[in-house]
């Protein structure tokens, strides 16, 4: 049998289902329905309280009206800004102290992060022969398939799976979170090896290395990396580790754990809500965006540049989405921190590389989308680069495959889901279920012999 194929009774069947569809877009409006969870002004609906992290964007006035502002971003209600400026100026990597910040709400003292870290590093380790059975001898072409696929064959590997008391929550949280860079890079190079018949190689994680650094090491066959690299991939992680608790993947770990589920189901759940394009894969669009802008624009021509970023907007270039990725947020308008943040690291990273070509190519693109989009769209709120504009350039730089991109993502984001785990599991007490209105008019039945 062919699993794959879609057969005429198949797409008979299909006709049924868009047939059947009677719900139109202004029904939402006549119900009051938040469609998406979201109000007329794109604002989340409130759906919970938290105390992992917090997003800025907006100020309110005495007067009740409400202005753009800088964004914000806060974990634990420290300023990321704050936060990254400590361990750059302390010279350590942060996401480990980040980590143990997002879990515990306090900075970790120095023989607290010592402690910590070499617990992550007790755990960076794969059950005996996991990465042959489960990895190797079943590999896959999606790296975001093979990381979740990965995650639900850990329950198996655990002797205390269905325990949701907090020690074995936390237990299983630091596991995965030492876990996750050894999932995503074997899979990778299975996927490497074989679907595109490159020579595999393993290398074992290093104890005295931290999370950024190992990845790097158990990445390239020569594990070599520089300093500068690991201090940027691990910024990268810290500012990928947790957002506000609204985005879609925190949300489905808020629904799956308020079921009294397992940390292995909930994970994995999370993780195929960031594998979906809308969520997860923006970087992978940006960096792609830009082989295609170099492909077919002299770039040093600022008005060939934007020129095509107008027909980008007229779905007449790239991928015809109508979108100038890594530009605008759902939540950020001025500005997102996180982007200003990585731009500067960028730079860096761009001597070091002699790439500093590629990032005035960015800089264009960042200055001039704002008010192409503005008068294109009738956006006048803001629209500024997001994270994913400069973090698609830092992982080019870093030589990272495109395959990488989204499982990076998880790698960093698993510290921010594990938290909202624990918070769900000790605040909430309840299920998760909303409510839908429905708007099908009731039917008589007809027996089948009269239909």
């Amino acid at each position: 049998m062919n699993y794959s194929e879609i057969t005429p009774y198949i797409e008979s069947l299909a006709a049924l289902c868009n047939g059947g569809n009677g719900i139109r877009t202004e029904m939402y409006a006549q119900h009051d329905v938040k469609r998406g969870l979201r109000d007329l002004d794109g604002r989340g609906v409130v759906a919970g309280l938290t105390e992992v992290s917090n997003i800025k964007s907006k100020n309110i006035r005495p007067d009740g009206t409400v202005e753009p502002c800088h964004g914000e971003l806060s974990y634990r209600g420290y300023d990321i800004h704050a936060l990254v400026d400590g361990f750059t100026e302390g010279g350590y990597p942060g996401f480990e102290e980040t980590v143990y910040l997002l879990l515990f709400s306090k900075l970790p003292t120095a023989a607290e992060l010592k402690e910590f870290t070499q617990q992550l590093s007790i755990y960076r380790s794969l059950p005996p022969s996991f990465v042959r059975d489960m990895i190797l001898k079943a590999p896959g072409k999606d790296m975001m398939n093979i990381l979740s696929r990965s995650v639900l064959a850990l329950y198996a590997y655990d002797e205390n799976p269905d325990d949701i008391s907090i020690p074995n929550v936390l237990r299983q949280c630091l596991q995965l979170i030492a876990q996750f860079p050894l999932l995503s890079v074997y899979g990778y190079h299975s996927y490497q090896h074989y679907h595109n018949g490159n020579s595999l190689f393993i290398h074992y994680p290093k104890a005295e290395l931290r999370t950024a650094e190992n990845l790097l090491y158990i990445l390239r066959e020569n594990g070599e990396y520089s300093p500068l690299e690991a201090q940027i991939l691990d910024l990268a992680l810290v500012l990928h580790a947790e957002h506000g608790g609204g985005n879609n993947s925190t949300f489905t770990t808020h629904v799956v754990t308020s079921s009294g589920t397992d940390t292995y189901s909930a994970v994995s759940a999370a993780l195929g809500s960031l594998k979906g394009p809308r969520h997860g894969g923006a970087n992978i669009k940006v960096a792609r965006m830009f082989d295609d802008l170099k492909e077919n624009v002299n770039v040093r021509d600022q008005g060939a540049v934007k020129d095509y970023l107008v027909r980008l907007l007229n779905k007449e270039a790239f991928d015809g989405a109508g979108l100038i990725y890594g530009m605008g947020h759902a939540v950020y308008s001025i500005s997102d921190p996180r982007a200003e943040i990585l731009r500067k690291s960028a730079f860096r990273l761009s001597i070091e590389k002699g790439m500093e070509d590629e990032f005035e190519l960015y800089r264009t693109v960042e200055e001039l989308a704002p008010e192409i989009i503005a008068e294109k769209r009738k956006i006048y709120k803001g629209v500024s680069a997001n994270v994913d504009f400069y973090s698609g350039m830092v992982y080019r730089m870093l030589r990272l495959p495109y395959e990488l991109y989204t499982p990076l993502f998880a790698v960093a984001r698993i510290a921010g889901w594990s938290a909202h785990r624990l918070e769900e599991i000790q605040t909430s007490g309840k299920i998760i279920r909303p409510a839908y209105v429905n708007v099908k008019e009731p039917r008589k039945y007809v027996p089948i012999r009269k239909r």
